[in-house]
């Protein structure tokens, strides 16, 4: 058969039925929401297990800081080492060379700034109006 469509029932029995309804959604919400509190399950764990986290973060400080600090190996060709050297001497004649240069020309650009940014402050502007 089919069932009553519960029209019938008493107006105060529907409405305590909406208020317990109401009641076990709220409670079931604040119960989510504890569950899902994470911080406030952190601060509690580390007031409860302080030295276990203090210990969990040292080894994790220590694995970040230790990691990077393995060895590698380079295998290098005896001529390509030779190469190497010879291209390293010519970077330093070309790094003096360029040194020199640059002591040489600095006095000279050094005028041409100071005769340009004097140019421009010399000039005489016109007064404004107010």
């Amino acid at each position: 058969m089919a069932e009553k469509s519960g029209y019938n029932r008493p107006t105060n029995e529907t409405r305590a039925e909406i208020a317990g309804s109401r009641e076990r959604v709220s409670r079931d919400l604040r119960g989510l929401h504890y569950e899902l509190d994470f911080s406030r399950k952190i601060r509690r764990s580390f007031r409860e297990q302080t030295v276990s986290w203090i210990a969990a973060a040292a080894a994790v400080g220590a694995l970040i800081a230790f990691a990077p600090m393995r060895k590698k190996k380079i295998y290098v060709d005896a001529k390509s080492g030779r190469k190497t050297k010879r291209k390293l001497v010519e970077t330093g004649f070309v790094l003096g060379a360029l040194k020199i240069g640059a002591s040489l020309v600095r006095p000279v650009i050094v005028e041409l700034v100071k005769n340009r940014l004097i140019g421009f402050a010399g000039r005489s502007r016109p007064a404004k109006k107010y």
